[in-house]
């Protein structure tokens, strides 16, 4: 056997199913296969068209995709694909596009049919495979996303997780996750899981381990993560995709009264859904430049259109494309970062408005800003800081999400600041609420950091909140703002529209519907020293400031109805090709739908009446 023969035997040998294959049946296999090259954006395989090669990734990645055009799985090296045709079909039911520019193995229809008569175990296996990816089919195309999204995670999480003891040594641990078949295995203080959970060690680590030659005899507990974050079992699919995409972990265990009952891994996530945040931030991680991940943000803006139409929440969507911005916002400061050199002093990377709510729309543009370390020089430090957010910000548009056009971004050098400046500049708004500081401190308080230094960040925000908790100005400023943003209601609640311009018949239902609720509630959670960031989450804790419990109801049932028809308005301009926005013609309304707007719209005035007369608006 020739050297290129010999590689192409031992890379087989490591991959399912060859690996079980007899060694003298396996010697011949590579020679009955040839390599291809195939660059990124190639359809390999056609829905309904035939096929006659097995085909193994050697390196790079393929998407498996049904005939309606849904995303079943991924594939990458050491993988196979083209089975289906060879074993069970007699044409493909995929498609199979290469993602990555990929080196592939091919195995002719003849040579297969040769080694499947010699290695029956061959069959069963890609004949099990193909079974699976078809069920995956049905599953997704019989189960709305929403219905996914809402997946309770003691309905979906592995039970009884593989666990060890802490005195077992990284050699063992390796030896368990094999046989056990697993990625991970839970720490347990006695070795049961009665105990304590005391760490995780993950396949990651192992590989951490053997690149720098750890002996293989040390304790386990010498090398697990010991901060586990995990979950409780009524939690929802959802929350726990999001905190893996933003947290960058791969397994959360549930625990129930103290007790851990499973684990979650996003693998397991990714193979209940077709296309979710914790995909999109696993391919961003392939994007080297600014332009690849406009890739990503249409792909993200697509499937928010998909779960829309499938009767998804508005909060799961909001949801999805706040953790998608977050992902590539993340990518972009790794990117310039490894560009730029490490940061000269910490810092956290922070976003804003309906982002730092994680209630990003599909028209939110961005907002964002730097806490420095008060170890800050501007003459040392600041053209490093400023290339950064320039690249970022930058990258940030050309991705899709477009620049402030009030230019609260990083990249403007009044948002970049140390954790003491911005303290003070805080504390200026908050004592001296202008007309521009109140339009600030309507964004800024909304702070959320997504990299770097988070305590940065949270400690200044923790400051202002609880600064802005005992200033009666500042409420009564927030209060008139709120006031001020009065819906488009007639005398009669009738709904009122633009008369003219080229909103003509129209009415917008965020600046008096959506924004005047997110301002209540900011106003409530000030109010009530609550660091709360999400709409939602503060009317939820409103009771604390004095909102009543019907009256928080209430906005919570406006605000999420509000949201419903905008997002549902303008995934429609984007299917007709036009911007979206916030500009909805009651017309084109079904009479509910009408009757519930101006529900909402009422809802949210008698909550201005009441801010009325709590604030002493007038003389504002």
């Amino acid at each position: 056997m020739n050297v290129e023969l010999d590689e192409v035997r031992r890379f087989l040998a490591e991959h399912h199913p060859f690996h079980s294959l007899d060694p003298e049946i396996l010697d011949t296999v590579p020679g009955s296969m040839t390599m291809r090259y195939v660059r990124k954006g190639t359809t390999l395989i056609r829905a309904g068209e035939p096929n006659d090669y097995l085909y193994v990734v050697r390196s790079g990645a393929v998407d498996v995709m049904d005939a309606d055009d849904v995303l079943l799985d991924r594939r990458d090296t050491g993988r196979s694909f083209g089975y289906s045709t060879l074993v069970t079909e007699s044409t493909s039911k995929y498609t199979i596009v290469t993602v990555e520019d990929s080196l592939l193995l091919l195995m002719e229809r003849q040579a297969f049919a040769e080694l499947a008569a010699s290695s029956p175990e061959l069959v069963r296996y890609y004949s099990g495979l193909s079974a699976r990816i078809r069920a995956e089919a049905q599953q997704l195309h019989g189960e709305s996303f929403s219905d996914v999204l809402r997946t309770r995670l003691d309905n979906f999480a592995i039970p009884n997780p593989a666990h060890i003891a802490p005195e077992i040594t990284l050699q063992e641990s390796a030896r368990i996750m094999g046989v056990k078949n697993v990625s991970s295995l839970l720490v347990m203080d006695n070795g049961s899981l009665d105990g304590e959970l005391l760490g995780i060690i993950t396949d990651r680590d192992m590989r951490k381990a053997i690149a720098q030659a750890i002996d293989p005899a040390t304790p386990v507990s010498e090398l697990m993560t010991r901060e586990v974050h995990t979950a409780s079992p009524d939690q929802l699919v959802m929350e726990a995709m999001l905190v893996m995409a933003e947290l960058n972990i791969h397994h959360i265990p549930i625990v129930e009264r103290g007790r851990t009952t499973g684990i979650i891994a996003s693998a397991d996530v990714m193979r209940l859904l077709q296309a979710n945040p914790m995909y999109f931030a696993g391919d961003l991680g392939r994007k080297n430049s600014q332009e690849e991940m406009r890739e990503v943000y249409d792909d993200a803006q697509r499937v928010a259109l998909r779960f829309i139409e499938r009767g998804a929440s508005a909060d799961e969507i909001t949801s999805l494309l706040t953790v998608v911005a977050d992902s590539m916002a993340r990518r972009l400061l790794h990117l310039a970062e490894e560009k730029l050199g490490p940061p000269p002093v910490p810092y956290a990377f922070v976003v804003l408005g309906s982002q730092g709510r994680k209630e990003m729309g599909l028209a939110s543009d961005q907002d964002n800003a730097l806490v420095l370390s008060n170890e800050y020089d501007p003459a040392t430090h600041g053209e490093y800081f400023a290339q950064l957010s320039e690249y970022v910000c930058r990258g940030l548009d050309t991705a899709g999400q477009v620049l402030c056009p009030g230019e609260m971004m990083a990249s403007n050098p009044e948002w970049r600041m140390t954790a003491s400046q911005w303290a003070d500049t805080f504390h200026q708004w908050i004592t001296a609420p202008e007309p521009d500081a109140l339009l600030y401190a309507q964004t800024f308080f909304d702070m959320r950091p997504i990299h770097g230094d988070v305590q940065l960040a949270e400690s200044v925000h923790a400051q202002a909140v609880a600064t802005a908790q005992n200033s009666s100005r500042l409420h009564a400023h927030l209060a008139a703002l709120a006031a001020r943003r009065e819906p488009p209601l007639g005398f009669f609640r009738g709904l009122v529209v633009d008369r003219s311009g080229d909103y003509r018949n129209t009415l917008d239902v965020k600046k008096g519907g959506t924004a005047a609720i997110v301002q209540m509630a900011r106003l409530v959670s000030i109010t009530a020293g609550k660091d709360a960031l999400g709409t939602l989450k503060r009317l939820e804790r409103a009771k604390d400031a004095g909102l009543s419990a019907r009256s928080a109801s209430d906005l919570t049932d406006a605000f999420t109805f509000l949201n419903n028809i905008t997002l549902q308005h303008q995934a429609e301009q984007i299917r007709q090709g036009e911007m979206p926005d916030y500009h909805i013609a009651p017309g084109r309304l079904s009479k509910m739908d009408r009757e519930n707007l101006r529900d909402a719209f009422q809802i949210i005035k008698s909550m201005q009446n009441s801010l009325n007369l709590k604030y002493p608006i007038r003389s504002i």
